[in-house]
């Protein structure tokens, strides 16, 4: 455990939880659930099972700073990592990366979003202590792979083959990754038995990630490797806010494991979602008699199903003939929008910005 540490990407905005994520506070630091606990404040948590607070690392955007110190408070302020810009995940992976690696040479390392709900947080100690002790000893890539339930078009697929060497019972190697398919194809997916959900959680070994960017995105590694002297001292803010915006803006997963030859999944069922819309919050929500999820009681519901309502408790709301709809009101802001037309939420918020400017987003 001594050389384990965990990274927290926690820098996304969450505009499909528009109004309740905005800018300012997305929805990583928000209670979607009404747990008592925020989903950073719950994936922290998660984590301390797997190494000590001090090994945890957020790497987040600089103007998150405050917000993730407030909600972290057992996280020591130097593992806050600041991005002075957004270049998805492949450079945010890259600058943990290489400020772990350069404290701990042996670090072996757990990669997760903030922002997911996992439910069966004994099922995930194991499986990840089964990668971390795989990736330890091995040079490769390891992700985890969600066992579908359903054919789901939102999330990507990874397909699995009988691995080329003996890691470990569990860890198969990758044969194929797929973006989002569409619902035919899903279908497929789930028929052939060896496709899993990308969960977009990943474990590697400091030294198998750097070699890993030094192959497939070498303008990325060139760019931090060149601020190694100052990398965990107080030079480093200047050095990042002069590299990290000409990044390459590129994901993790397209950069560096479509391309690379040893990926492997462990196939993990553990209660997971990836709350990536207010559909999934509410397939994860206590529903009443009528399938509808609502975060208070002050709400009368009049021949209306399978909707989910998010009001200021303060308020009272009274709904009439509505079904699968989508009822969100936070502040100076409301949405009311039918479930099926959840994916175009982020582009009403777009338009919301250049309509009525940033202060609604």
């Amino acid at each position: 455990m001594k050389n384990t540490y965990c990274v927290i990407m926690a820098g996304g905005v969450g505009s499909r939880f528009w109004p309740s994520s905005t800018s300012t506070k997305p929805k990583q630091f928000l209670d979607i659930l009404g747990t008592g606990e925020t989903l950073i404040q719950q994936t922290f948590r998660r984590l301390t099972n797997i190494c000590p607070e001090d090994h945890i690392y957020v790497i987040t955007n600089e103007q998150y700073a405050d917000i993730t110190q407030d909600q972290l408070p057992n996280i020591p302020n130097e593992n806050i990592i600041l991005e002075p810009a957004r270049r998805n995940t492949a450079p945010c992976i890259a600058y943990a990366s290489f400020k772990i690696k350069k404290k701990d040479p042996l670090a072996n390392m757990v990669i997760s979003p903030a922002d997911h709900l996992i439910t069966d947080e004994k099922e995930f100690g194991r499986i990840l202590n089964v990668a971390l002790e795989a990736t330890r000893d091995n040079n490769i890539l390891c992700t985890l792979g969600i066992k579908p339930h359903r054919p789901e078009t939102g999330y990507g697929y990874i397909q699995y083959k009988d691995p080329e060497k003996d890691i470990h019972p569990e860890v198969q190697q990758v044969k194929t990754f797929t973006e989002k398919p569409n619902l035919e194809m899903a279908e497929q997916f789930i028929e052939s038995g060896d496709f899993l959900w990308n969960s977009g959680i990943f474990i590697w070994n400091a030294n198998t990630i750097m070699n890993s960017f030094d192959k497939h995105l070498p303008d990325i590694y060139q760019s931090f490797e060149q601020g190694w002297d100052v990398l965990n001292t107080s030079g480093e803010k200047e050095f990042i806010d002069h590299i990290y915006p000409s990044c390459e803006n590129e994901s993790v997963d397209y950069g560096i494991l479509e391309k690379a030859k040893n990926v492997y999944v462990i196939p993990s069922s553990f209660g997971w979602s990836d709350l990536g819309s207010w559909g999934s919050v509410h397939e994860q929500s206590k529903l009443d008699d009528h399938g509808n999820s609502v975060n208070t009681k002050k709400v009368l519901f009049y021949n209306s199903r399978n909707n989910i309502v998010r009001i200021d408790p303060g308020k009272l709301g009274v709904i009439s003939g509505l079904e699968d709809y989508i009822i969100i009101q936070d502040d100076t802001r409301l949405l009311i929008c039918p479930r099926s037309e959840e994916q175009a939420i982020k582009q009403m918020v777009n338009d919301v910005k250049v309509d009525f400017g940033d202060q609604y987003t």
